[in-house]
């Protein structure tokens, strides 16, 4: 079997277009769309009362008006954070967006996402990937669902809820390590996901050579870029998607 038919984006808006809206809100999601970008990455995580959030940090001071961490807030309190100010005042009152708010305004808008599952410091994997896999799995299309982590027991969880055809699961690093080719056997991933940068030329090789679609972060500046479209990047997940957009059409 194969996986999903997915159609791998030359651009993928970085936890929403958030170099114009604040990032992993509905407003950074909608503005990435009307910027052309027709996927986004974006992050997952559970409020301390199992809510799942799209959310990156593992307390909320960075992007919102409030204090303390996810693992300690619920719902009710989470959504009087303000989410929006931080980054704009345009933006005042943008709320912190349950995982059920955000799927809905995806298939509102028919973009695919990169969902990671972030597992920060101290919070359970396997408890994350039980609330908020089934749920994604259940609302999205296997073509515009790509999940992916730095965390290897929520991959080999992820992959126990569906097999290769139905869910595409990616590998993320920061620097490739040597047994890489293992990590990505052990769940049949579809996709590898390196820090653009530490990406060497032989590891692309190779990682198109075994079948992996290579989704490079995060990429802000195209032309410093420019030169890995050459290895066989099939994405960037990019903050800037409208400025690559730009470079990628006049090149």
């Amino acid at each position: 079997m194969t996986h999903p038919a997915i159609q791998v984006p030359a651009l993928i808006a970085h936890r929403g277009y958030s170099a114009a809206a604040p990032e992993n809100t509905l407003a950074a999601v909608r503005a990435a769309h009307q910027a052309g970008a027709t996927w986004v990455e974006l992050d997952v995580q559970l409020l301390g009362d199992g809510t799942p959030v799209i959310w990156h940090d593992a307390d909320v001071a960075r992007c919102s008006n409030g204090r303390g961490n996810l693992a300690s807030l619920n719902w009710a309190t989470a959504k009087t954070l303000d989410a929006g100010s931080w980054f704009g005042d345009s933006f005042a009152g943008e709320k912190m967006p349950s995982l059920e708010a955000m799927l809905a305004l995806l298939n509102e808008l028919e973009m695919g996402v990169n969902m990671e599952i972030k597992v920060n410091k101290g919070r359970d994997p396997i408890a994350l990937v039980e609330r908020a896999l089934p749920e994604m799995l259940d609302t999205l299309p296997p073509e515009r669902l790509i999940i992916s982590s730095f965390n290897a027991s929520a991959l080999a969880h992820c992959r126990q809820f569906a097999g290769k055809e139905r869910l595409a699961l990616g590998v993320l690093f920061g620097s490739v390590p040597k047994n890489w080719r293992a990590q990505c056997e052990a769940i049949e991933a579809f996709s590898v996901h390196p820090d653009w940068p530490r990406l060497k030329r032989a590891q692309a090789d190779a990682m198109q050579r075994d079948g992996y679609q290579i989704l490079c972060y995060t990429a802000n500046d195209p032309s410093a870029f420019h030169s890995r479209w050459a290895w066989g990047i099939a994405g960037v997940i990019t903050d800037e998607p409208a400025a690559f957009k730009r470079f990628l059409d006049s090149h």
